[in-house]
């Protein structure tokens, strides 16, 4: 791809970027949300035409009009939502649109033995037949590839694939992306998480506001030198929580007795404190998520106690926990937080709109107004407009349009459940600021998050829970510091409480 340019109106999506691809090899394709990534792959896969700039496929010009001529060159794209028809088989999900068909009818027998073959070769644990809707998140990325195969694919885009996956899950799908670059396959790999383009990439393309910044092989791969191309700064300018200010947190806030759902959490208790940032760790199904889910009303409780301010409270409803003060960013911005069809406007608003209310029905739109400019401002949301749809913007600005909406509540706890999955890494540094300013000015904060030097960096103390219950905890008045190395012992059952090894535990 030479001199790339994709024109949105008056402004430059892409702006002369360049971009080479060889068989057999794993490119990392890296840049902040925004940075153009997306659309470069939506020009190369049919999805978006170029305003200019020329594609070149073994060596001679091509035009890319559509998907259809994508397919014919052998390009396949797996993007972050996954575009499968959950009602239908493995089987006919892969051939869905070049069915074989034989006497004007689809050869079910042809289809199946020819899905086989290509699921074969990723060695998965399901059959052409079942359901996609029965499949893990995980064998449904391995649909996607399976039926990239079966069109003879030789360039394959794999766009954030490892977003909601466990790290079990993450290894066995490294196994594949290996497997097919040994096979020849051409892969653009597009991943915010450093540690995957260390361990997968032969080669990085970094993008930066639309231009092209540079290429860098693996023998030259280092996160100082990727992060100062992404964002034009060094990596010590990126927030680390400084924990000898002498700054202490308040009186608690909020005090969790035996709680539990009946399934998934299983007697928890602890405090957090007024300015204090709490984080919760845990390996996936450790019950973090279920957990915030019972504190904000969104799950029911089965048992156990809950008091915020010194005060008992009982939580029924999301209703009840916004009245209490207690505010909730889910891990599924997309599904469960933004209304993607609606504006930056009424995202950011429609949690204050009883405080926006006129005489007659009506709504009082200077408020608003001033309401979403000082959202755009404070957060630093990069758009074209406040009217804008937030379904248009990067991730980051997203989860930023969905952090300033809770915000507008004036919570006195927050609970941010993944905080800065799928974002780039200058919006993860807001987001960084943004909890500390919370923090400072006195709002408890509970961060769950599965990114450890997240956690590490961040917070004031972590709590750690295993399979249902607080296993340990580290930091604050532990005397233990705050390490990912202690942090995943807990959580895997090699330490104790204190953070400590057991005498049983092994290297």
């Amino acid at each position: 791809m030479r001199g790339i340019k994709k024109q949105f109106g008056p402004a430059f999506a892409l702006n002369g970027v360049d971009l080479d691809i060889y068989p057999g090899e794993v490119h990392a394709l890296m840049g902040e949300n925004g940075a153009g990534k997306s659309t470069l792959m939506k020009i190369l896969s049919g999805a978006h035409s170029c305003t200019a700039g020329t594609i070149e496929v073994n060596g001679r010009p091509v035009l890319i009009s559509g998907p259809t001529d994508a397919k014919t060159l052998g390009i396949s794209i797996i993007y972050q939502e996954l575009a499968l028809a959950p009602n239908l088989t493995v089987a006919q999900n892969m051939v869905l649109g070049q069915e074989k068909a034989r006497f004007g009818f689809v050869d079910r027998n042809a289809t199946t033995t020819a899905c086989r073959k290509a699921l074969d070769e990723l060695d998965v644990d399901f059959s052409p037949t079942d359901k996609v809707a029965s499949l893990s998140l995980a064998q449904r990325q391995q649909v996607e590839i399976a039926r990239a195969l079966l069109s003879d694919c030789r360039i394959l885009v794999m766009d954030e694939p490892t977003t909601s996956l466990s790290s079990r899950e993450c290894e066995r799908l490294f196994a594949i992306v290996r497997k097919l670059r040994a096979q020849g396959l051409a892969i653009i790999y597009i991943s915010h998480r450093m540690d995957e383009v260390y361990d997968l990439a032969d080669r990085v393309t970094v993008l930066r506001d639309g231009r092209y910044v540079g290429s860098v092989t693996r023998a030259d791969l280092s996160e100082e030198r990727l992060v100062q191309m992404m964002v034009g700064r060094d990596l010590s300018s990126f927030y680390q929580k400084d924990r000898n200010t002498g700054y202490a947190p308040g009186a608690t806030l909020l005090s969790v007795r035996n709680l539990r759902d009946g399934a998934k959490v299983k007697d928890v208790s602890f405090d957090l404190r007024r300015g204090e940032v709490l984080g919760l760790a845990g390996i996936v199904g450790a019950g973090r998520t279920e957990f915030a889910r019972l504190v904000y009303g969104a799950s029911r409780v089965t048992g156990g106690t809950m008091s915020l301010d010194g005060e008992s409270i009982e939580i029924r409803s999301p209703l009840d926990a916004l009245q209490a003060g207690i505010a909730y960013l889910t891990e599924d911005r997309k599904h469960d937080g933004l209304f993607l069809d609606m504006s930056v406007s009424a995202n950011v608003n429609i949690a204050a709109i009883g405080d926006d209310s006129k005489a007659f029905g009506f709504l009082d739109s200077a408020k608003e107004k001033s309401r979403t400019a000082g959202a755009v401002r404070e957060m630093k949301i990069a758009l074209s407009g406040p009217q804008i749809n937030v379904g248009a913007l990067s991730g980051g600005n997203q989860q930023k349009v969905l952090l300033a909406r809770l915000l507008q509540t004036r919570p006195k706890l927050i609970i941010l459940d993944e905080p800065t999955r799928g974002v780039d890494i200058g919006a993860k540094s807001e987001i960084y600021r943004i909890i500390e300013t919370l923090a400072h000015n006195g709002t408890g904060v509970l961060v769950i998050s599965s990114d450890l030097p997240e956690l590490v960096g961040i917070t004031d103390r972590v709590v750690v829970m295993r399979d249902g219950r607080i296993e340990g905890e580290v930091g604050g008045s532990t005397g233990t510091p705050i390490t990912s190395e202690k942090i995943i012992a807990i959580a895997t059952g090699t330490a104790g409480r204190d953070g400590h090894p057991l005498r049983e535990a092994r290297p």
